[in-house]
């Protein structure tokens, strides 16, 4: 059953990251980014379920003198799962289904860089801190599953950026091309995960 989590996690959240970078890239190109919005939000929803579970599967194949480091990484990736469902949630329902004023919106809208804009960095912070820990005791039989092991390493650098962006208020409502930035700096961000969906997937499929 550990093996079956690993391989349905790893399909699941590469599924979800495809259709994440798709919603972004057609949203920006047509310039009509209400559906691709909407796509992009409930995608990420399923990105961070997804990687709970893959992490999960993960620490099932640790051996017991890991162990502490892998409940480390499963505490981010809960921590970045519950941070996340929050600021999607929201944008699903408060922000679509309700009339708010401006000031609410500044705050709750995700592209208007504000309050919530900052906790989804942070909550990629926390995935960023769990793909390390996850990575930097992951034992390997393979190249492939060596060039896991870095991608998810190097993966854990990205949570510094995340962090200290927001403090550091790079992004503002008013600032030009914000947007534009944005969904390139998340296509790069699809190119660079989706790999490691594709590579967990072999992991676990040859456990």
């Amino acid at each position: 059953m550990n093996r079956k989590t690993g391989i349905y996690a790893s399909i699941i959240t590469f599924i979800a990251v495809a259709v994440f970078a798709l919603c972004m890239l057609f949203g920006a190109i047509l310039n009509n980014d209400s559906p691709g919005k909407a796509g992009s939000y409930f995608s990420s929803i399923c990105i961070a379920l997804g990687f709970v579970s893959m992490v999960c599967a993960y620490i099932s194949y640790m051996p017991s003198e890991n162990k502490a480091v892998g409940l480390i990484a499963l505490s981010f990736s809960i921590m970045y799962c519950v941070t996340i469902i929050i600021v999607y949630f929201t944008q699903l329902t408060t922000l679509r289904l309700q009339v708010l004023s401006e000031e609410a919106k500044a705050l709750l809208d995700y592209s208007e860089f504000g309050l919530f804009f900052n906790y989804d960095l942070l909550g990629y912070a926390f995935m960023a801190l769990a793909t390390f820990f996850t990575g930097v005791k992951l034992e390997t039989k393979s190249r492939n599953e060596k060039i896991l092991k870095y991608l998810l390493c190097i993966h854990g650098i990205f949570a510094v950026s995340c962090f200290v962006m927001p403090i550091l208020g790079v992004f503002s409502a008013d600032m030009a091309g914000g947007n534009i930035i944005g969904t390139i700096v998340l296509e790069f961000w699809c190119i660079y995960f989706m790999p490691i969906c594709l590579l967990s997937y072999g992991y676990f499929k040859n456990r």
